[in-house]
């Protein structure tokens, strides 16, 4: 499973008017926002749209590859020239980071946390 891209996320300050938008468009199933970040989950896991509206607003579309250690591949990254856009983090169920390829392009990296 290591290095595969395995999902996707859209970050927005409108969840709302993003819901309804990608819903329309591809008749998408957008869950409720849950918990403090305000999350939703696409397609019932296939993705989740993110409520940025309290972390400064940020807009992204970015896919995520599955990778065996989250901290190494943060580190292997940046050796290579990528920057972070969101460090290292563990959300109770994973690790994931965002970062930033040399050419502009934000992606993410994650790994689920052992049982």
């Amino acid at each position: 499973m290591a290095n595969t891209v395995d999902y996707f996320e859209i970050g927005t300050p409108d969840a709302a008017a993003s819901t309804a938008f990608y819903s329309d468009l591809f008749a998408w199933e957008i869950g409720p926002p849950e918990g403090p970040a305000k999350y939703a989950m696409v397609q019932g896991g296939e993705g989740g749209l993110w409520d940025t509206s309290a972390m400064g607003g940020a807009n992204w579309a970015i896919f995520y590859v599955h990778v065996e250690d989250v901290q190494a591949s943060i580190d292997q990254a940046v050796t290579l020239g990528a920057s972070i856009a969101i460090p290292f983090t563990d959300n109770g169920q994973l690790y994931f980071a965002h970062l930033v390829d040399p050419m502009g392009n934000r992606f993410g990296i994650w790994h689920p946390k052992p049982e």
